[in-house]
């Protein structure tokens, strides 16, 4: 598939566009355990200003999002994978992607750290980590098209904490692996501590540590080691961007300058570390 070049934004780099251009909110407190955040794009006035189209690009994260489109088709990337997109999909969030839009493109989207579908389904998420899936598999068509016929993102957002929320008050008592995992990833990410041994964490909770594995690769579709240094290079890196002055890689346990460096490159595309020269003066120095 052919991508055309264009513009493109860069996650913790090119701040003002991800804050400007997409709606963003916080679940009520009852999903909160499970979801991170609701964003929804608004991007009319800035594709008539961009006829061309343009790209933006995200770092690896954790858990997954569903995609709903609201609009035309459109080019999802991840990694060096491209997939054209004319409905809706559930998407892992453990590689490098980038979405290229286009003229009516409009796209809701759910952040989930844990999707509390794995209360309904029996589903191993290790086996949706590759690629982009139909997102029927996981919502129902008929919430679905209720999210699409909402008036605009806040009607959006209520339908689905009210879908969750009642998904949540069926099963009261969460299950184990869930609380888990989800304790263990707050509580690395509060502390910057991303280096503690798993065998640390399974004595913790008296569990093996291959069990503490298994819960990490059904509730996120990849490994506790993964899991928080995708957490630390983001973590450090939108340090860096948004506060050069006082980033030190010590902070995030990094040995030393290269050490982080090779890190980031790790965790970048290599077309985005291409792109990221308006922001060398940041990274020279970490060579």
């Amino acid at each position: 598939m052919h991508i055309p070049l264009l513009v493109q934004h860069i996650e913790f780099f090119d701040i003002n566009h991800f804050e400007n251009y997409y709606h963003r909110v916080k679940p009520c407190k009852e999903v909160a355990h499970f979801v991170d955040f609701f964003w929804e794009t608004k991007f009319e006035n800035l594709l008539r200003e961009n006829p061309q189209g343009f790209s933006d690009a995200l770092f690896p994260n954790i858990g997954y999002t569903y995609l709903i489109n609201l609009g035309t088709p459109f080019v999802m990337q991840v990694d060096e994978k491209s997939f054209e997109m004319k409905s809706d999909g559930f998407l892992p969030r453990n590689k490098s992607i980038e979405c290229f839009h286009s003229k009516d493109n409009h796209l809701f989207g759910i952040k989930f750290k844990v999707s509390p579908v794995i209360f309904e389904k029996k589903i191993n998420f290790s086996e949706y980590r590759e690629y982009i899936f139909p997102l029927s598999y996981l919502l129902d068509q008929a919430i679905i098209t209720k999210v699409k016929v909402a008036k605009d993102f806040n009607e959006r957002v209520s339908v689905l904490n009210t879908h969750f929320r009642d998904i949540l008050e069926k099963h009261p008592v969460y299950l184990r692996p869930i609380h888990i995992v989800t304790e263990i990833l707050e509580e690395c990410n509060a502390t910057n501590n991303f280096i503690t041994p798993i065998q640390t964490f399974a004595a913790k909770y008296n569990i093996s540590t291959r069990t503490l594995q298994r819960y990490f690769e059904i509730t996120t579709s990849i490994s506790s080691k993964q899991a928080l240094q995708i957490l630390r290079i983001r973590k450090a890196t939108h340090h860096l961007a948004t506060s050069p002055a006082d980033f030190h890689f010590s902070l995030y346990g990094y040995y030393d300058k290269s050490h982080f460096y090779k890190h980031l490159k790790k965790f970048l595309q290599k077309k985005t570390l291409q792109n990221l020269r308006p922001h060398l003066k940041l990274l020279e120095g970490l060579r």
